[in-house]
């Protein structure tokens, strides 16, 4: 992997054009990057145009506290806005962890029915018609294109990273697994990091920055901050972590340009009546999701 220096990234250097949209009745959000991109479907969902109730009202795709009647018609009304096929979606299972899982033709519609029996946090695939889904509410959801070339058919991946799926470097390992896999070339790879929690509002003790810090050295300091409203509200040592952009480090570490990487200005908890946010509710939520697929 190429050495980047993270004290001199600039949020400057990152795409920040993302775009509000509706059909059907469904609110979602999609990157004017990955949209300038021929042959590709993308969204990240809002909470908004669904049937559930309750904490989970009302686009709610988690089955963690909803019931399987009311998630299944959520994504049928998703793929119904979208333009794809239910039953050829492949969902994740996820648990937070580095676990990059090949979607599998038999993988197809099993979210319609409940959690998928595999568990992994990123999804990917070179097969057109097999839409990728990871679901969030504060961690970041990655979504990730790579165009086909003379040495490659085109892939995708779908990502979640939460704070220990970053400090696990997923995003980074996700395009080394599309290299292995695909032939792809990172330098060619596009990668919209969605909406999700932001510096503003990811407050943390010291041991998730020291866990970064294991994970990728003394460099990462500069996607953190002291906490000052903490400290003045007289909770010492605790910090603000900004795991969007430490995402983006890892995926230009991994051979994205950094031209190539878009990342959502929106942040979950900031934005409660937009978006689910697992730390504004106190867990008491559903989750958004983020789609890619291939479509031609």
């Amino acid at each position: 992997m190429p050495t980047i220096n993270p004290y001199t990234i600039s949020p400057a250097d990152y795409r920040s054009d993302f775009t509000t949209q509706e059909n059907q009745g469904v609110v979602y959000v999609t990157s004017n990057l990955l949209a300038e991109a021929a042959g590709l479907l993308h969204v990240f969902t809002t909470r908004h145009g669904g049937v559930s109730q309750g904490p989970q009202a009302s686009l709610n795709l988690d089955h963690k506290k909803d019931s399987n009647a009311n998630v299944r018609e959520n994504h049928l009304r998703l793929a119904a806005a979208l333009g794809y096929a239910p039953e050829a979606m492949v969902s994740t299972h996820q648990i937070h962890s580095d676990v990059i899982r090949e979607a599998q033709a038999a993988d197809a519609g099993l979210h319609l029915e409940g959690p998928t029996p595999y568990e992994c946090d990123a999804l990917v695939t070179n097969q057109p018609g097999r839409p990728l889904i990871a679901y969030a509410a504060d961690c970041i959801p990655i979504l990730l294109y790579a165009p086909a070339t003379a040495n490659n058919q085109a892939a995708v991946a779908a990502v979640h990273a939460g704070w220990r799926g970053t400090q696990q470097d997923i995003a980074a390992k996700t395009v080394q697994r599309m290299q292995q896999l695909y032939g792809i070339n990172p330098a060619d790879c596009l990668a919209a990091i969605g909406p999700g929690i932001d510096l503003c509002c990811f407050s943390t003790h010291a041991d998730v920055l020291q866990a970064m810090q294991q994970a990728f050295g003394p460099e990462v300091q500069a996607f953190s901050q002291p906490d000052a409203m903490a400290e003045k509200n007289g909770e010492t040592g605790k910090f603000l972590v900004n795991l969007k952009a430490i995402n983006a480090w890892r995926l230009q570490t991994a051979g994205l340009r950094p031209a190539n990487i878009a990342i959502s200005p929106e942040c979950t908890c900031c934005l409660p009546e937009k978006y689910w946010s697992h730390r504004f509710t106190k867990g008491e939520r559903g989750g958004q999701a983020a789609v890619i697929s291939l479509l031609s």
